[in-house]
């Protein structure tokens, strides 16, 4: 049995099921202000992100340059450079991510109802069948008179919790 092929990528697909109006909406609620990069390019480059399991920056804006034409076809997104997505990641607010995480929950259990739900506790979507992976990385100011002799003024901290 031959699969069914499609134009459509993994990615396309995902945003897909995510309603036009949503992100805009909620850009607005949580005071979002952008120029060029927007916020649904931002949302479609975090999900590249997820999905192509990228590891630095660079691999994320250099994944989508390179794919930048497929990406446009995805309701306009735009590729980001470096110094634009790591300053959005910094200062948009993410408790948008949150919300926008609730809201398709929402738009996809209307249309299939026991979308998500667990059997038992009807109220709470499922557990994730694999673990969830949140990273922070935080510059640490280091005291210049610590450090004799070296020319470091800051070290990089990068937490990994696992979430089961």
């Amino acid at each position: 049995m031959k699969p069914n092929k499609s134009n459509l990528s993994t990615l396309k697909q995902i945003c897909q099921l995510i309603p036009p109006h949503i992100v805009n909406k909620l850009a607005k609620k949580h005071g979002i202000k952008t120029r060029k990069f927007s916020s649904w390019s931002h949302v479609v480059s975090l999900l590249y992100t997820q999905l192509s399991h990228a590891l630095s920056l660079n691999d994320v804006c250099d994944g989508l340059h390179y794919h930048s034409s497929a990406l446009f076809q995805i309701r306009g997104a735009t590729a980001p450079k470096r110094n634009t997505f790591s300053n959005a990641n910094r200062t948009r607010d993410a408790a948008m991510a949150e919300d926008l995480f609730w809201e398709v929950l929402n738009s996809l259990q209307s249309q299939l109802p026991s979308f998500g739900l667990d059997k038992q506790n009807s109220n709470f979507p499922k557990r994730f069948k694999r673990a969830v992976y949140a990273v922070d990385s935080t510059t640490i100011q280091l005291v210049a008179h610590c450090l004799t002799g070296l020319n470091i003024v800051a070290a990089k901290l990068r937490l990994n919790v696992i979430c089961n």
